[in-house]
């Protein structure tokens, strides 16, 4: 979930926000342990009350945002599903994981349908997904290496989402806390499956890694960068170029999250 986007958005519409929940602090401190049990029932209501209380009545924008993220959880709790449920997409030794994850993605799901309903807003149908992208990954459900190859692309993109809106955060301690358990988790997903493919848990230069089809580079493009605040690490450290772009992971920008994923939405 791009919590980020969410919560800055909201900042955008109402600059109070954090006075009508009290305090920033207090508002999020409910949410201490949300990374590593992001899977209870409770967390969506909890948020949806939090909602419920600081608006009252839904404004468009808002739905809007919470909607728009809404539509991405849908599409990645439903690759899993499905792929779960295809006859030979996922190997027997990987199931269990997959499963997990799956879980995961419905919860943000359900997180964002209680939000929006608190608000008196309507959570968007689901959309109707093309896992195939258009016919460039046609065996996506009948093919353990095709359907690891997106999966490490749908991980490794929601990874660079979270980290294109940290900035936003900075000067909310206890929103950037939360945020940053639930990155922490997603970037481990994304390590998992990589190994699962056989590569390092991290990203190499811009390379999409073994296997990996070319229409999946838009997910590793900007992750060549041996700058990072101005700094060249290569020159201070004489570590690698290649190392270097191991050592720092590089955000997405948002633009460049939502060309992705409407591949994958027919």
């Amino acid at each position: 979930m791009n919590i980020f986007k969410i919560i800055k958005d909201i900042e955008k519409v109402d600059s109070e926000v954090y006075d009508r929940l009290a305090s920033r602090r207090q508002a999020f401190s409910s949410f201490g342990s949300f990374g590593k049990k992001v899977a209870l029932a409770a967390v969506p209501i909890a948020m949806g009350t939090m909602f419920k209380k600081a608006y009252g009545q839904s404004s468009s924008s808002i739905a809007e945002v919470l909607n728009y993220a809404l539509t991405l959880e849908y599409l990645e709790y439903e690759f899993y599903q499905q792929g779960l449920d295809a006859n030979g997409a996922i190997a027997s030794e990987n199931r269990a994981f997959f499963e997990d994850v799956r879980d995961h993605e419905m919860a943000h799901v359900e997180f964002l349908k209680t939000a929006l309903q608190s608000m008196n807003a309507t959570p968007v149908a689901k959309p109707t997904f093309d896992f195939s992208a258009g016919g460039n990954f046609n065996d996506w459900n009948s093919n353990p290496a095709t359907f690891l190859a997106l999966a490490q692309a749908f991980e490794d993109t929601g990874v660079r989402a979270y980290k294109g809106q940290a900035a936003n955060l900075v000067s909310n301690s206890g929103v950037l806390t939360a945020a940053l358990q639930i990155h922490a988790v997603e970037a481990r997903h994304a390590a998992i499956v990589r190994r699962i493919r056989g590569l390092k848990g991290w990203i190499t230069n811009d390379e999409r890694g073994a296997g990996m089809p070319a229409p999946t580079q838009a997910v590793y493009d900007g992750e060549a960068q041996t700058m990072q605040a101005g700094v060249d690490v290569v020159a201070i450290s004489g570590v690698s170029a290649a190392g270097v772009t191991e050592a720092f992971d590089e955000p997405l920008s948002m633009e460049a999250v939502l060309n992705i994923a409407t591949l994958f939405i027919a």
